[in-house]
């Protein structure tokens, strides 16, 4: 199989979307998960998350429709088996975006095939700093979030690659470097 999986995880405000828009979309398939939280401004269903209620992603989940699930600040979110048909059928190279506790999930089903990159900001204040520019959240919801990537940096040793997000420039390179790096990986040529 010629197709990159690649996995990537990092904290709420890391600047993962940021880096991943530096992907070609007509070479790479971005699965959309399924979440039972409310739209943000200018989120649109089906591109950015299938926006779904609690009732109908457990019956997703009862049905078995999902790779790897989590349930974070009492919402659920989830990898649905679909989008990664709807990827191999297109050809693409198959991009997730996913919590951190779902990344081994991922990696025990596609096996070596898939690659992981945590993307973590410089320090827990960037983080903090990042969180409020948004302006999406009240307070409560960014304390929430900053509790969630204290927990979540533990798990940055379990993956393939670790960027830290400082410049934003720099950290796409380095993103885009990996990504080039794995496409020329013998498996992945086509000769």
């Amino acid at each position: 199989m010629n197709r990159l999986i690649l996995i990537v995880s990092g904290p709420s405000g890391a600047g993962k979307s940021t880096l991943l828009k530096a992907l070609p979309e007509e070479e790479f398939y971005f699965s959309v998960s399924h979440t039972t939280r409310k739209p943000r401004p200018g989120e649109i269903n089906g591109k950015d998350y299938y926006f779904v209620d609690h009732k109908t992603f457990l019956e997703m989940l009862e049905r078995g429709e999902f790779l790897e699930w989590i349930e974070v600040h009492s919402n659920y979110y989830g990898t649905a088996k679909s989008e990664i048909e709807k990827a191999f059928s297109q050809g693409k190279h198959l991009v997730l975006d996913v919590e951190v506790i779902g990344v081994s999930n991922l990696k025990k089903y596609f096996g070596p095939i898939a690659i992981s990159i945590f993307i973590t900001p410089p320090s827990l204040e960037v983080l903090e700093s990042r969180l409020r520019s948004r302006a999406t959240e009240d307070e409560e919801k960014i304390k929430e979030r900053l509790n969630r990537a204290k927990l979540e940096l533990t798990y940055a040793s379990f993956f393939d690659y670790v960027i830290v997000n400082d410049d934003l420039e720099i950290a796409k390179e380095k993103f885009l470097s990996i990504v080039r790096a794995e496409l020329c990986r013998p498996f992945r040529v086509k000769f």
